[in-house]
């Protein structure tokens, strides 16, 4: 499957990410580019992404994964849990190429658009067409990364018994985290595990904030 972008649409997209803040490469923005070209492509065929307009992409994918790639250290190994259309794994793979990431989706079908997507981008990116759960029974882990995948309680029981597969999590929330940890303490998953708030930032075309969580255990 090819996808082709134009001058202008590489134009554009760096022009949306200029406008909330965020800055990327011409060489970024090209691939990023390419990406969503193939994206969309895919989509009509798969239920991969609601973001199917340069706007939207900018104002919810993209800013996401800079602010997300923007907390990871040099040369981590990252596991996306959950990578549905690719974010933020595929894209955090173009905005931070000394990164090794690894995508994680269950549903064969859209497992294999990520494989051919990352093989059109030239990204050195591993998809397991399993759930992240059972990457970590033989694979290990610096950070896990997770994005509207479900309620945080929900994830911590998900990888209950699997941390020593991995060092931390880090939780792309929007302004319900709060209510979500408070759940996730009622229900007992945060015993033996520490939560931290790293960054909080607008939420582009909506009246709330997103957070990132990073999650360790204690």
């Amino acid at each position: 499957m090819t996808a082709s972008c134009s001058h202008d649409d590489v134009q554009l997209l760096l022009s949306l990410a200029q406008q909330h803040g965020v800055s990327i490469t011409e060489k970024m923005g090209e691939q990023i580019c390419h990406y969503c070209r193939l994206l969309w492509a895919h989509n009509e065929q798969l239920n991969l992404t609601r973001h199917i307009d340069f706007p939207t992409f900018v104002a919810r994918d993209l800013v996401d994964s800079v602010r997300l790639a923007e907390q990871l250290g040099p040369g981590e190994r990252v596991l996306d849990v959950g990578s549905g259309g690719g974010v933020p794994g595929i894209v955090l793979a173009i905005l931070r190429p000394d990164l090794e990431i690894t995508l994680s989706e269950s549903v064969r079908k859209k497992a294999d658009a990520l494989q051919q997507m990352a093989q059109e981008l030239g990204l050195p990116v591993q998809v397991f067409p399993i759930r992240a759960e059972e990457v970590l029974l033989t694979e290990r882990f610096q950070t896990l990364v997770s994005r509207a995948v479900g309620p945080l309680w929900k994830v911590l029981q998900w990888f209950e018994g699997r941390w020593g597969a991995m060092d931390r999590m880090l939780l792309i929330k929007g302004p319900n985290w709060v209510a979500e940890r408070g759940e996730a303490r009622h229900r007992g998953y945060m015993r033996t595990l520490e939560l931290r708030r790293l960054v909080t930032y607008d939420m582009p075309g909506h009246d709330g904030q997103s957070v990132i969580l990073s999650v360790w255990k204690k």
